[in-house]
Order: structure tokens, then sequence, then C-alpha cells
């Protein structure tokens, strides 16, 4: 009767052990990847650049060239899509009114709050993933996410003037390495200031697995410039500082990094 009993006992634990495996599988967020989660258009820089030398930009005659300032907003969103957003690809797509109502009742969403559990997430139907999404509204999502200027006038901005030493360089790389560790994004602030080389904002996504260098951690980036690949931001704890990817609007090199969106004015 005893060994009845505890085979039942036993059999009911195992079904509630799997039961509740599989419901946190099911809630878990899925890891963020390039080709699925970010914008298929870029933001544009003010400024032409040449081996890091900005100068002014020649009049465009493409409308989509106009774009610009809006690399923290790209950011923001991509990460809230990731956070609180649902695709159904096989449901019919929505208006163009109501699309973007519901694209800017995403972005109200605090974008420092826990991921929505699947249910309760604003749902997107008519598309896969975000990147095929605005691929075909390039013009409505770009309306719809948000202004750039404000991003010039957030109060986290200050910590440049007075938070710039090694120190807090190594706290932000321990925060970052923190935060993809719990499976979060961690969007960033990237400056030379006082020099103006790089003012920008990159959302990185990935620990690389490996690095040849003791030392040296390097990561997966979306840089909103550059829609067509990630990019690679790296830490040096030699050097107890970050650099950024040499690229055709930034010499490459030394950065400093700022976590924002991380919370309330931040």
């Amino acid at each position: 009767m005893f060994g009845t009993l505890g085979k039942s006992v036993g059999a009911w634990w195992l079904g509630a052990f799997a039961a509740v495996v599989f419901a946190r599988a099911d809630g878990a967020t899925p890891e963020f990847r390039f080709d699925r989660d970010t914008f298929a258009f870029a933001n544009q820089t003010v400024f032409e650049y040449h081996e890091g030398h900005a100068s002014l930009r020649k009049r465009s005659a493409t409308k989509q060239d106009a774009y610009n300032r809006h690399c923290f907003v790209m950011c923001r969103t991509a990460s809230q899509f990731k956070k609180f957003a649902r695709f159904e690809p096989r449901s019919t797509p929505l208006d163009k009114a109501s699309l973007a109502a519901r694209i800017r009742a995403l972005t109200r969403q605090a974008a420092w709050t826990e991921p929505l559990p699947e249910k309760q997430r604003i749902v997107f139907p008519g598309y896969k993933d975000l990147k095929e999404m605005s691929t075909a509204h390039r013009e409505l999502v770009q309306l719809s996410i948000g202004h750039g200027w404000p991003s010039y006038f957030r109060i986290s901005n200050a910590r440049m003037m007075f938070q710039d030493g090694t120190g807090y360089q190594e706290r932000t790389h321990a925060q970052l390495n923190a935060a993809l560790a719990r499976g979060e994004l961690f969007i960033a602030f990237l400056t030379t200031y006082p020099r103006f080389s790089i003012n920008h904002s990159v959302l990185i996504y990935k620990l690389k697995s490996s690095s040849p260098n003791p030392g040296v951690d390097k990561y997966l980036v979306y840089d909103p410039n550059h829609p067509e690949s990630p990019r690679e931001l790296t830490w040096s704890a030699h050097d107890r500082a970050f650099s950024f990817q040499k690229d055709w609007d930034f010499i490459g090199g030394f950065v400093r990094v700022y976590q924002v969106y991380g919370k309330p004015l931040q």
C-alpha cells in the first residue's frame, strides 16, 4: 500500500515539476536575434564622416535620408518590441491607422520593466517579426516610434561630464555582464566627450562565447546606423575601458559607455 502511494506521489511530483519547467520554457523570451528583432531601415547621421572627421551632409533627394537623430529611439523601441510584442504572421494585417496606434501603445510601455507574459503582449498580426514589419511599413514605423530630439535633453546625459573615470566604467562592465547573464538587453550611450567623435546609442544583446585574449570581452551590438549586420563593442581589463568598432561613422577605438533605459530617468 505504501509502495503504491509512494509511486503515485512520485508520479504526481514529476508531473508537477514537468509542468513548471514547460510553463517556464513557454513563458521565456527567446534570445535577441539581429535578423529578426531589429529595424530594416537605418538611422541617418546628421553629418557625413570620413575617417572619423565630420562634415556637412549634402542635401539628399531621397526622403528616407532625412530620418536622423533617432538612435536612442530605435534602440529603446527594439527593446520594447522584444519585451512587449507578439507577432502573428498567419493573422490578417491591421490597417495603417490601427497599426500606427498599436505601435504607439507599445512605445508607451516603460522600457525598463519586466517582459510581459506571452498572452498579455501587444499583438502585431500579419508579420513574422519586427524586421519584416519595418520593411513593409518603413515610413509608418518611423513616424510612430517617437521623436529623436528629446534624447538630447535626457537628464542622464549629464553623467558624461562627471562620471568619466575608469572605476565607473568597470562598474558599467560588471552591470553589463550581469544584465546579459539574466537574459536582458543593455541599451548603451557611447560618447568620447569632451570630444564628439561619437555621441550615439546602441543595443548590446550578447557576450561572445569566446575571446582569443584573456581579459578581453567582445559583445554583439545592434547599431541603428548599420541595419545590415551587428557591430562589436570590446572591453579591455588591462585598459579598464571599452572600445567600439571602426566604421564609416566612427574612427574606432576608445568610448565611454553609460546604460540608458535601465531604470526611470536613466
